[in-house]
């Protein structure tokens, strides 16, 4: 079913009815992680609660986005908790690389 809804029993997904799934929401921390890079980038790593799988492979039940002041946001969805810890981990990881490769790269303008 691609509309599944999921709520989280600890770190696990469970599958549940709509109903449950809203009630749920309301209340719950969704957060897995949650990293300023830097002053205007931040990488956000949720639990979205609905198969964003579109009935190929495993449900997509986590979300990371990269929000930032200057554009180029990412997004990677993943289907199981420790996955997404280790997605976030990887893209702050990545974001830190390209800022500093970015800062020691010397400057093109010459006088």
């Amino acid at each position: 079913m691609t509309d599944q809804k999921y709520i989280l029993d600890g770190h696990t997904p469970v599958p549940v009815d709509l109903m449950t799934w809203a009630l749920w929401f309301q209340n719950e921390n969704r957060i897995v992680a949650k990293t300023e890079v830097r002053p205007g980038i931040v990488v956000s790593t949720v639990f979205i609660g609905i198969d964003h799988s579109f009935g190929h492979g495993k449900p997509l039940l986590f979300e990371t986005m990269v929000f930032s002041d200057y554009g180029g946001d990412d997004e990677v969805r993943y289907s199981t908790w420790d996955e997404a810890v280790a997605g976030h981990v990887a893209t702050v990881a990545k974001l830190e690389g390209q800022l500093s490769a970015a800062t020691s790269e010397p400057s093109s303008d010459r006088a």
